[in-house]
């Protein structure tokens, strides 16, 4: 349930004006899914675990649409210009892989404890579903802590200690927490081959406590990615630039394109000044010529 924390600019989380708006939104966001998750997997060890289920299901459906909305944002960032990817490893290893990843292990995730709960309302009809929710339930942790992985390994070429130090608070936890799930997962399925359950039964004590403690280790980084955020849109922190990367370029494009584009109006303004300068003479010349034209009939008058 980790999400991107980068300290790039090159980011756009919504329209120029709402853009720091958002993406306050979009931390809030993951750390109430962060908070619902630790719920859910507290409600867990009570009697009406079904209600359990649901709360995880929200939770994860919330953390889902929160990296989707990270991918965008940073997609935005350069425009949707895949092909600058390859310029970037940076871009296409964390601001572009971190959140794909970890969207699709929060999916597998969601599908996985869709299957249980469907397998707990509907009965035995749906036996074959927990096979693959078990499955599910491992390949999302291991797909959360590749992209953890994936967060750690970002580049500062000339940023601040405080920079990195908020960098790393984000970073530590989100990689503990995921490795907490994966463990709890796999610690569960095999316990799951050695006997015979079905439904919540599927979900063991064991995968409920490292839940609970991951899950409070990604309310931990949630919050200090909301600080980082926060000191970040007030202008507390040094954002970091990578000199040579996709951001870069394209700003580099843009400005390339400026000259042209005032070169062009520059050869436009002579001629539409040299026609203004023709249509006023031409009118000018009409006029003269009407105020020195004497009528015939006034002449004949002014001699008599």
């Amino acid at each position: 349930m980790v999400k991107l924390a980068s300290a790039r600019e090159s980011r756009m989380y919504g329209p120029w004006r709402d853009r720091n708006r958002s993406e306050y939104i979009n931390a809030g966001l993951y750390v109430f899914s962060a908070i619902v998750l630790l719920g859910g997997f507290l409600a867990e060890l009570s009697r009406d675990r079904t209600s359990g289920l649901v709360i995880i299901l929200i939770a994860l459906a919330i953390i889902l649409v929160v990296n989707v909305h990270d991918l965008v944002a940073h997609l935005a960032g350069i425009d949707c210009r895949l092909p600058l990817i390859e310029f970037d490893l940076q871009l296409a290893f964390v601001e572009f892989a971190v959140p794909l990843v970890q969207a699709v292990g929060s999916f597998l995730m969601l599908l996985g404890v869709l299957f249980l709960f469907l397998r707990e309302e509907k009965g035995y009809g749906y036996f074959k579903l927990e096979k693959h929710a078990l499955k599910m339930l491992v390949a999302g942790p291991v797909l959360w802590l590749l992209g953890s992985i994936h967060n750690s390994c970002q580049v500062y070429e000339s940023a601040d200690g405080h920079v990195q130090v908020l960098q790393q608070s984000v970073h530590i936890p989100f990689l503990m927490g995921s490795l907490l799930f994966v463990v709890g997962a796999i610690i569960n399925i095999r316990d799951q081959s050695t006997m015979v359950h079905h439904g919540m039964d599927l979900l063991g004590r064991t995968f409920t406590w490292f839940s609970i403690f991951g899950s409070s280790l990604l309310v931990i980084g949630g919050l200090g990615n909301l600080v980082k955020v926060f000191k970040m849109q007030k202008g507390e922190l040094r954002l970091e630039k990578l000199r040579g990367g996709a951001h870069e370029l394209l700003i580099q494009e843009r400005e390339a394109q400026v000259p042209l584009i005032l070169e062009g109006q520059r050869r436009r303004q002579p001629r539409q000044a040299e026609e203004a300068l023709a249509a006023t003479m031409t009118a000018a010349g009409r006029t003269s010529s009407k105020t020195t034209t004497t009528p015939y009939k006034d002449v004949l008058v002014g001699q008599s």
